[in-house]
């Protein structure tokens, strides 16, 4: 966030595949603007995790169906934009906790944070009230059951918390996946499935 102006920030990382779902962060962009005042940029910053200037930002975004093997800079960034206060949202674009994207960056975190950084995070976390209410925790997504993956719907989402906040907010669900459509398609929808980004966003820049 530079000035006021909220930038949606993707993180480059060199181990894996880093640049999914495109159409969703001009979707989120577009949910911000019909419900917030937040002013955004209206196009999403791709930055290295090694390079200095992901400090420059509140929010990012890390995603991958791949292997998650940070190196040396990598690693010594992402912890320190975490203690620092920064927010990384990362998403198993592979929905499947026994995925090669989920264990390895669960591997990371536990090499990054120690083996018990990484929590689960109850329904009733202020996450799920930051802008609108979900009572029951984290929202489904379609991709949960499709026939590949584990199979499982994921009950909640996890966490590393800094000073009682959320630094590292990670999900199983693919909710990349299930909001990567033009905006313009929100209209067909019974329920717009993107409020939940809007409330991440919300949160991490509060």
């Amino acid at each position: 966030m530079k000035g006021n102006t909220f930038t949606f920030v993707r993180l480059r990382y060199k181990s894996g595949d880093w640049d999914t779902d495109q159409r969703m962060p001009s979707n989120l962009l577009n949910s911000l603007i019909e419900y917030t005042t937040i002013p955004v940029a209206m196009q999403e910053k791709v930055i290295d995790l090694g390079s200095p200037e992901l400090f420059q930002y509140p929010f990012c975004y890390l995603s991958g169906h791949k292997l998650v093997q940070f190196d040396k800079q990598e690693a010594a960034n992402f912890r320190q934009y975490v203690q620092n206060g920064g927010f990384v949202f990362v998403d198993d674009c592979n929905h499947d906790i026994d995925g090669l994207f989920a264990r390895s960056f669960e591997k990371q975190m536990v090499s990054l944070f120690g083996p018990a950084a990484l929590q689960k995070i109850p329904n009733t976390h202020p996450l799920y009230r930051s802008f609108f209410s979900f009572e029951n925790g984290p929202p489904n997504t379609s991709f949960e059951l499709n026939g590949w993956g584990d199979d499982l719907i994921h009950e909640y989402l996890k966490a590393i918390s800094v000073n009682g906040r959320i630094g590292v907010l990670y999900s199983n669900k693919d909710y990349g996946c299930e909001w990567d459509y033009d905006f313009r398609n929100k209209r067909f929808l019974a329920e717009d499935n993107t409020k939940f980004g809007v409330n991440i966003i919300v949160y991490a820049l509060q």
